[in-house]
C-alpha cells in the first residue's frame, strides 16, 4: 500500500517510515504540516494516511474532514492526547484508528491493517444505509403515485401498482422514477 505520512517531527516520521517499510508498504511522501494534506492526497493518491501528532488541532481535524469527504481512505492517527472528547472528534472527522502513545515501528503494520478493515466496513455500512434510504424514498414516491392514480382514475391499489409497473417496464425506468414523473405531471396539471 502507498502511505502518506503527516508528522511535524522528523524523528517520529522516521519511526513511522521504518515501520511502514518493514510492513512492506511504500511511503508516498512525508508531510510536516497538515495544511498540504488535501493537495498531497489529490497528487499522490495514497491508499492510507498516517498522522502523528501530540494532539490533533482544529486545523488537523478540518483537513481530515475535507479529505474524508472528497476522497475517503483509511486514516490512522497516533497521538498522545488521551482525552475522550478529542478521540470522539477525531473519529467524527474521519479517523479510522486513533492510537494513544505506543508509536513503535513493529506495531505499525497491525494498526494500519485494523484501520483499513474498519474503514472498509464503515464504507460498506455507509453504502447500505444510502441504498436503504433510497429504497425508502422510492417506496414513499410509489405509494403517493398509487394513491393519486387510485383517486384520479378510480383504480384499486393493485391496479394502480400494476399501471405504474407497466409504465416503468415499457419506458425501461425504475419504478421510483416513474412514480416521480407521475407526481410531477399531476402537480403540473394541478391534480395532486
Amino acid at each position: 500500500m502507498r502511505v502518506l505520512i503527516v508528522d511535524e517531527s522528523e524523528e517520529r516520521a522516521a519511526v513511522l517510515r521504518e515501520g511502514l517499510v518493514m510492513a512492506g508498504h511504500e511511503v508516498a511522501a512525508s508531510l510536516a504540516s497538515p495544511l498540504e494534506l488535501l493537495r498531497a492526497v489529490e497528487d499522490l493518491q495514497p491508499d492510507v494516511i498516517v498522522i502523528d501528532t501530540e494532539s490533533p488541532t482544529r486545523d488537523v481535524l478540518e483537513h481530515v474532514v475535507i479529505v474524508s469527504q472528497s476522497s475517503p481512505r483509511p486514516i490512522v492517527m497516533f497521538a498522545t492526547d488521551r482525552g475522550g472528547e478529542t478521540i470522539r472528534e477525531a473519529v467524527r472527522a474521519g479517523v479510522s484508528a486513533y492510537v494513544v502513545d505506543g508509536l513503535d515501528a513493529a506495531r505499525v503494520k497491525p494498526i494500519v491493517e485494523v484501520a483499513c478493515a474498519r474503514f472498509e466496513e464503515f464504507q460498506r455500512l455507509k453504502t447500505e444505509l444510502a441504498e436503504a434510504n433510497l429504497k425508502l424514498s422510492e417506496r414513499k414516491l410509489v405509494e403517493r403515485a398509487k394513491g393519486l392514480l387510485m383517486r384520479s382514475r378510480g383504480l384499486s391499489e393493485e391496479d394502480a401498482y400494476q399501471a405504474l409497473r407497466k409504465l416503468a417496464m415499457s419506458k425501461k425506468l425504475r419504478l421510483g422514477d416513474v412514480a416521480q414523473r407521475v407526481l410531477e405531471t399531476a402537480e403540473l396539471l394541478g391534480k395532486s
